[in-house]
């Protein structure tokens, strides 16, 4: 059964090269959005395995999305990753409902294999 994960930045170029990595490399199912108003909006319609969110967005950024997220029933037990650019220390981290973080830039020959290993899934 292949996961199926909702990509959240708001970047096109990076929505792109992480939907190939997951997509292609991975093997998962992948669908992206490019602001937190659409991932709010498609997470409460489609139900996702887990969610792999940009830290730094423009309207609404990760952490914040992630508790927007865990207020709602559809995607309340839904894995949450950020994806950050930014060096997070456990202070900024302290209270974000997450089940992982991973760096970015990312590799796109070891993303799958990064989501798979943070949320404890097997290959």
């Amino acid at each position: 059964m292949s996961h199926h994960i909702l990509v959240v930045d708001d970047e096109p170029d990076i929505r792109e090269i992480a939907r190939f990595a997951l997509e292609r490399v991975g093997g998962l199912t992948v669908t992206c959005a490019g602001s937190s108003a659409e991932a709010l909006s498609l997470a409460s319609a489609i139900p996702f395995d887990a969610i792999l969110l940009d830290v730094m967005m423009p309207d609404v950024g990760g952490i914040q999305t992630a508790h927007a997220l865990r207020a709602v029933p559809a995607t309340a037990h839904t894995a949450i990753v950020l994806l950050t650019a930014k060096s997070m220390t456990d202070s900024m981290l302290e209270g974000a409902p997450v089940d992982g973080i991973l760096a970015k830039p990312f590799d796109p020959m070891t993303l799958a294999t990064q989501v798979r290993e943070v949320l404890g899934w097997k290959e």
